[in-house]
């Protein structure tokens, strides 16, 4: 039985250092040299704090601001330990209930919008942390954002037009707006 255990043992406490220290050692420092941003967690920092992250969604509500896609996460928005999708099929009268009161949260605020609503503004994605929205959706709020500002609509949906990220190499994905470096440059307006 000790010829069996000691050499078990050896490799277990083997194993355990490679895998559970070296490995993710030599991971981490391969993607801070390689990719430094992303490994940091890409946060965007003003005036020498961090306000956000590039890859993760904040809960903006004030009419001000423009606001991302809605999260699935709980207890509260946006919440990075608890990413994932609601779960919630297409003939779900739950899902159905909250794109419809998601609707009716949007009239409420820009009733004077009759602009279709873009889908990403009442639907969660599947993880719940989107920070990106399409330009339609950043489009659809921009009277609502001029309005808020008092700025001139042209103004605002300009700096839309610079915060719009083409396809990468443009061919894969979509065109996007990160939803906090927008509401950023919008604050850095004034």
């Amino acid at each position: 039985m000790k010829t069996l255990l000691r050499p078990a043992i050896s490799l277990f406490i083997l194993l355990s250092l490679v895998t559970g220290i070296v490995y993710p050692l030599l991971v981490t420092g391969i993607a801070k040299v390689a990719f430094p941003d992303a490994a940091g967690g890409s946060l965007i920092v003003k005036d020498g704090k961090a306000v956000g992250s590039r890859l993760i969604g904040q809960n903006f509500t004030d009419p001000k601001y423009f606001w991302g896609r809605p999260s699935a996460t709980s207890p509260q928005p946006y919440n990075g330990t608890a990413s994932g999708g609601s779960n919630l099929g297409p003939l779900n009268p739950a899902l159905v209930d909250a794109v419809k009161g998601r609707i009716e949260a949007l009239k409420a605020a820009d009733p004077n919008n009759k602009r279709p609503i873009p889908v990403d503004l009442v639907t969660a994605s599947a993880s719940g942390l989107d920070p990106q929205i399409s330009p339609a959706a950043a489009e659809y709020q921009v009277e609502r954002v001029a309005g808020a500002r008092k700025l001139d609509p042209k103004v605002v949906k300009d700096l839309v037009a610079k915060n719009t990220v083409e396809r990468q190499w443009t061919v894969f994905g979509e065109p996007t707006v990160n939803v906090l470096e927008l509401n950023l440059a919008l604050d850095a307006l004034h």
